[in-house]
């Protein structure tokens, strides 16, 4: 049997007003316009494994006011798409794990897992790690107290899931791209009221149409057990 584009310059040759398009139509009017799929050609397609929530991933962006610049925390949890912000005069250590006091004060169920990148707020240097000079974290001993696993990316490695680079973009754009603050408790004013309205008013659509907060009150009826207390009061 000869290939299919065989076939389309033979019958050409011998009706020359017949173009290649309109003969193409004629095979996908009678079903022959492709060959047959052969079972075992293709695997099959699965969907992702739902990751349960509680998996947070946690960053740090710059934004900046008329009084000077400021350091926001973003934390989005990667299946209920709720996230949390705090703005700090400083990003290091000290205002890493508060802000990780801060997260868990907020979230009314149990967080399992915090992706994290590799900055000295988070971690060691990947050099100064396992040594004899090296010391537990207040950020993983926190991880540690809560049953937490903390993760790190890749060191000098920009992939990520994108999911908080996503979300820091959003807030800028809504926030210190649009509008102009003379100080910084505008800021945090305005972007409190982002905040309120992404989680409880805007719907979503990877979460069928639903806002983070309605997602996070579906999971508390069929899964109440991953829950501290009941996010409805």
């Amino acid at each position: 049997m000869l290939p299919l584009d065989d076939c389309l310059y033979a019958l050409q040759a011998s009706i020359p007003h017949l173009t290649r398009s309109a003969l193409h139509r004629c095979f996908q009017r009678h079903g022959i316009s492709r060959l047959p799929d052969i079972e075992g050609d293709k695997p099959k397609r699965q969907r992702f494994k739902r990751t349960p929530i509680g998996f947070f991933h946690i960053d740090i962006a710059e934004v900046q006011t008329a009084e000077g610049k400021l350091h926001l925390f973003v934390a989005i949890d990667l299946t209920s798409k709720f996230a949390v912000t705090q703005l700090v005069g400083k990003a290091d250590r000290k205002t890493a794990w508060e802000f990780l006091e801060y997260l868990l004060s907020i979230i009314p169920y149990r967080i399992h897992t915090i992706l994290t990148d590799n900055g000295i707020q988070f971690a060691d240097q990947p050099r100064n790690r396992n040594t004899a000079w090296s010391c537990p974290m207040r950020f993983d001993m926190i991880c540690e107290a809560h049953g937490i696993e903390h993760r790190l990316t890749k060191p000098n490695h920009p992939w990520t899931n994108g999911q908080v680079e996503r979300m820091n973009r959003t807030i800028k754009e809504a926030t210190v791209k649009r509008f102009h603050y003379d100080s910084h408790e505008q800021l945090r004013t305005h972007l409190n009221d982002f905040m309120a309205a992404y989680n409880f008013g805007r719907r979503l659509k990877t979460l069928n149409g639903l806002t983070p907060y309605e997602y996070v009150c579906k999971i508390w009826t069929s899964e109440p057990e991953r829950f501290i207390i009941n996010p409805t009061h």
